[in-house]
């Protein structure tokens, strides 16, 4: 119980200072105006998976903004080291987060049905 509360309070604290990196250390233009949407942090501390939207749906919009990611990776986590109090930063990976995508087309098929039964 007290373990999985340490991993949620730290997929938090991950998830507000990459957030703050990107905005104020990252000047990739690719990675400008994304969303950090989630963190999740394996039992053991040693991997996290950083999960961001976009507002393009554009496959090469994502695959530019996942190429800057990528490349800012180190510095990201080289940042994290400095920023947080745990013996050793994880391993970082980014996904795209599909449950905007999924959400946004629900909406529309929820506006369609409202349109066909008026």
């Amino acid at each position: 119980m007290a373990r999985r509360y340490r991993v949620g309070r730290l997929e938090q604290e991950i998830q507000k200072e990459v957030d703050d990196i990107l905005l104020k250390r990252v000047r990739d233009p690719r990675v400008q105006g994304i969303t950090i949407t989630g963190v999740d942090v394996t039992g053991d501390l040693q991997q996290a998976t950083i999960y961001f939207s976009i507002l393009s749906d554009k496959a090469s919009d994502v695959e530019k903004t996942e190429e800057g990611l990528k490349k800012a990776t180190g510095l990201i986590r080289k940042e994290l080291g400095a920023r947080l109090s745990i013996y050793k930063t994880p391993e970082i990976e980014f996904k795209q987060d599909a449950s905007v995508r999924e959400g946004d087309k629900i909406d529309r098929l929820i506006n369609k049905l409202k349109q066909q039964d008026k």
